[in-house]
């Protein structure tokens, strides 16, 4: 069962990185680049590797809130 869950969340970040990469609006392709990183950090998890899970937390949410910060300020 846990193989199978494994499996599906690997498919899912796959699917995930073609849609950030063919997304147009940026906002929309950070937020699928969220979604990507929650998959990431569940696989993470189920690999029984929590101390990488939470360092990937971290550095997806700096990543996140920097990509944000950047589309705002080219925007203006």
């Amino acid at each position: 069962m846990l193989g199978i869950i494994l499996e599906l969340l690997l498919v899912a970040m796959i699917i995930l990185s073609v849609a950030v990469i063919e997304e147009k609006n940026l906002v929309n392709a950070v937020v699928k680049y969220a979604f990507l990183s929650l998959s990431f950090v569940l696989v993470l998890v189920l690999l029984k590797a929590p101390d990488v899970a939470l360092s990937a937390i971290v550095v997806g949410a700096v990543v996140i809130g920097v990509f944000l910060f950047t589309i705002r300020e080219v925007e203006k």
